[in-house]
């Protein structure tokens, strides 16, 4: 949909490894799923991230949305991932769902998403209203909105102008009418070195055992 997604690469920061290790203990919220919302501007990192998250997690899936979404519905793909895959894993059984090629503009042939301890969904309005009651957390990639786009356009280039051109505004009413961030139990912000999680605006999933936590070495050392 935007740009190839890179390969994940296994972290060495002790940020991922703790959240992966406190996303392990939380409650299922989606059948025997800990269904994990990674959310952001478009151009935010949130691939890259739910990729290195994933790799912590022992190979955890992710859900792209971009695979959920299409030309047709960038947003207005709620009730067919309802029905494709968080019923399916709400009743144990493996979801099967049609992922979209953003070249051809077809939908192809269903992929099968097992149920598994933790599942990952990444993508723009993965913390949408009617997604957070099967979510066990939700993430929101702390970065400001023109400084993702403008990423993302340089990351996708002249070929993908037109469509960025379309993108932002249908982002922009998007979360005017059904905002994520006010929701995230966690904000994630990329550094120099790694990253920095950082309690959410709702709270962090774990309560007060979740503290702070930087790849980057601390100031005061």
């Amino acid at each position: 949909m935007r740009g190839t997604r890179p390969s994940p690469s296994r972290p060495t920061g002790s940020a991922i490894l703790d959240l992966a290790t406190r996303l392990r203990r939380l409650p299922p919220s989606c059948g025997p799923v800990r269904l994990i919302g990674v959310d952001g501007h478009a151009g935010s990192g949130k691939s890259t991230f739910a990729g290195r998250l994933a790799a912590r997690l022992d190979g955890a899936p992710v859900l792209h949305l971009d695979d959920i979404a299409s030309h047709d519905e960038l947003f207005g793909w709620t009730g067919r991932l309802l029905d494709q895959v968080i019923d399916p894993l709400r009743r144990g059984e493996t979801a099967l769902y049609t992922p979209y090629d953003w070249q051809t503009r077809r939908f192809g042939a269903p992929r099968p998403l097992p149920p598994a301890p933790v599942i990952l969904v990444e993508g723009v309005g993965a913390g949408r209203e009617a997604l957070r009651p099967h979510l066990a957390g939700l993430l929101w990639m702390e970065l400001p909105r023109e400084e993702a786009w403008a990423r993302g356009r340089a990351r996708d280039g002249a070929r993908q102008r037109a469509f960025w051109d379309g993108w932002i505004p249908a982002e922009r009413r998007h979360f005017a009418e059904d905002p994520s961030r006010p929701f995230a139990h966690l904000l994630v912000r990329q550094r120099e070195r790694g990253y920095e999680v950082l309690p959410g605006p709702a709270g962090t999933v774990t309560g007060s055992h979740f503290l702070t936590q930087s790849d980057e070495p601390s100031a005061m050392c």
